[in-house]
């Protein structure tokens, strides 16, 4: 009884050992994908991130700011559409610096950037303000949206 329970074990740690093993196999390189996405040798990229700000304008009219709101959301679905957005969503809760919410552009270039984000009818209303930053991640980022619509039963 003792040497079954003592092999059982040992089948048991060598199958958990091999697993372990398993996913810590490094990926194989994939030239044609990490060109494909623009990526330096590091598999990174730059990229544009915009912090969207608490703008000056304050819309009282409900109506009115859901329409800005459909428009908001429409231009991002677009600008995503196009590839030139990668990443956006609002913060959940309030910060100090009155961050409202986050686009990462598939762009090294602030002024593109600049011009993408003046595309949304809240920025143009005044609803939202903005920063630009430069940043540097992962060039397979723009892969989740790929997937994003199909672990999403509804849409905003």
């Amino acid at each position: 009884m003792k040497l079954k329970i003592y092999l059982s074990l040992t089948l048991l740690v060598a199958t958990l050992s091999f697993a372990q093993e398993k996913k810590a196999e490094k990926p194989k390189f994939n030239q044609e994908l990490a060109t494909s996405l623009g990526a330096d040798k590091y598999g990174m990229k730059p990229y544009t991130i915009v912090m969207l700000t608490k703008g000056n304008t304050k819309v009282d009219d409900k109506a009115q700011m859901g329409e800005l709101m459909k428009g908001h959301m429409a231009n991002i679905g677009k600008l995503a559409d196009e590839g030139k957005i990668v990443v956006a969503g609002p913060f959940l809760e309030q910060n100090k610096e009155n961050y409202r919410g986050m686009f990462i552009f598939n762009t090294k270039s602030k002024e593109e950037a600049e011009q993408w984000v003046k595309t949304d009818p809240a920025v143009r209303a005044g609803i939202f303000g903005y920063e630009i930053f430069p940043w540097y991640g992962s060039a397979a980022l723009p892969l989740y949206l790929k997937h994003h619509g199909e672990i999403s039963k509804e849409n905003p």
